[in-house]
């Protein structure tokens, strides 16, 4: 599941003592854990609506820590203390009064966030007596509850008028958002837009980092600039490489520049956290993501004589799950025919291993093999030139195609060309080379090189799905 849109997680691991404190670590289910703390901080003879809105609250609070992974991207182990200078009273053990319970049995899997934004409000609160803040005030509560007011008019009195409550959030099991595999030059999907999302908004207050010209996806040269950058800065090794240590490092400083530990939270909008790529392919699926997985499998099998070749039509089919699982087998990996991060992973760096040796110089009439890394603005290396010089010759036969200035550097002019060749020839129109892109370039350029003719309405090479 996309683990960027907030969720009920089943359990949560909570700190008995202070976060820097050696204490016990203790995992117990969400629901239990809210009428633990309401129970903890609250009287079971309030009014309802004062109990339902305080644990709204506390929901809420608890919810933040774990979307943010407020302590988990500091290195702790837990999700939340116990120690209430930081967090909620939990006490373990303690009973349960019995309409608390049958309350967070209820409402458990709702939360408060601000109109606009996806993360759960942190909802500060505090007994409004010994200690007064600037949200929810729990005694105060009580009196406005006892002059009629619902939960939801409490929770607007004291975090104001712009607030929701999600009503029955899906529930999953508890799961690190750490990419399964590390991101590096050549990944592609929605964990590298998230990483080049969260760059950008740490750019603002950072500007030393490179700002990424278009969050899209695709890990490139601008992209690897600005996790060089971000590293140089917070003392991890500049290698462009997002492990598990800069994924939460960018993680934590994004959350403190975006104050989303804070009340008055600068806010997260859906389409930051809404999934653009698909996370596993397999049998039924179709497209240019499948596409460009059988154009990999037939780079692949020409040098691994156990993996069959496919035809790049875009549906995986049968031979394609085939050819996955031999390739599966061939690199130790479980034999499903399901492409998961770790068989993309693999047949990814056999095929730079494979294309490793070829210079990348431009030779006229020599086709170069796609190099593993998404053209696109902001790419600056000779593998843009000698995309230039192919667009440039293409642009002799088909005027639709506009020719660019051969610069090496990906600028606004090549992502017209590349637009313009994508649309004409019914690939996606991302104005991105990957290898689908690349293949057909660099098809109809050798062809038009050797002076072949092209049949009406198709490029040389593949018939590739849409």
């Amino acid at each position: 599941m996309n683990v960027n849109v907030p969720f009920i997680p089943e359990t949560v691991t909570v700190h008995l003592g202070a976060p820097n404190e050696a204490a016990e670590n203790v995992t117990v289910p969400f629901v239990d854990y809210i009428a633990n703390v309401a129970s903890s901080e609250i009287y079971p003879t309030w009014p309802e609506n004062a109990i339902r809105a305080n644990m709204y609250a506390q929901i809420s609070f608890a919810l933040n820590r774990i979307y943010t992974e407020y302590y988990r991207s500091r290195g702790y182990d837990f999700d939340i203390t116990n120690a209430t200078a930081f967090d909620q009273s939990f006490v373990r053990d303690r009973d349960i009064f019995e309409n608390i319970g049958q309350i967070a049995n209820e409402i458990f899997n709702d939360y408060l966030a601000r109109q606009g934004s996806v993360e759960p409000l942190f909802a500060q609160y505090c007994d409004g007596i010994e200690v007064t803040c600037n949200g929810l005030s729990q005694w105060g509560s009580v009196t406005l509850a006892e002059q009629g007011f619902t939960p939801y008019e409490i929770l607007t009195y004291y975090y104001g008028d712009n607030i929701n409550i999600i009503r029955d959030a899906p529930i999953a099991g508890p799961d690190s958002s750490a990419p399964e595999i590390p991101l590096r030059q050549g990944s592609v999907g929605d964990d590298v837009r998230t990483v080049q999302i969260r760059l950008n908004r740490i750019s603002n207050n950072y500007p030393a980092i490179q700002k990424i010209y278009e969050p899209d996806g695709f890990f490139s040269d601008d992209t690897d600039r600005a996790v060089r950058d971000f590293q140089s800065i917070f003392g991890l090794t500049p290698d462009g490489v997002v492990g598990k240590a800069t994924w939460y490092a960018i993680r934590r400083i994004y959350n403190a520049v975006k104050r989303l530990n804070e009340l008055d939270s600068e806010g997260v909008n859906l389409s930051e956290v809404t999934d653009q790529f698909e996370s596993e392919l397999s049998i039924g699926d179709e497209g240019n993501a499948v596409a460009n997985l059988q154009l990999f499998i037939n780079y692949l099998a020409t040098y691994y004589n156990t993996v069959p070749s496919v035809t790049v039509d875009g549906v995986f089919g049968g031979a394609t799950e085939a050819a996955v699982s031999a390739i599966q087998r061939n690199f130790g990996l479980p034999v499903t025919g399901v492409v998961d991060a770790p068989t993309w992973e693999a047949i990814y760096r056999a095929y730079l291993g494979i294309i490793g040796t070829v210079p990348p110089e431009f030779t006229e009439g020599v086709a170069l093999p796609y190099a593993g890394v998404p053209l696109r603005i902001g790419s600056e290396r000779e593998e843009v030139r000698a995309l230039q010089e192919y667009l440039n010759f293409i642009a002799r036969y088909y005027p639709e195609i506009p020719t660019v200035s051969v610069t090496g550097y990906f600028g606004t002019q090549t992502q017209r060309a590349v637009r313009a060749f994508q649309r004409l020839f019914g690939i996606a129109e991302l104005g991105v080379v990957g290898l689908l892109t690349w293949d057909a370039i660099t098809g109809l350029y050798s062809d038009l090189y050797r002076g072949e003719e092209l049949r009406d309405g198709q490029y040389p090479g593949y018939e590739i799905g849409s």
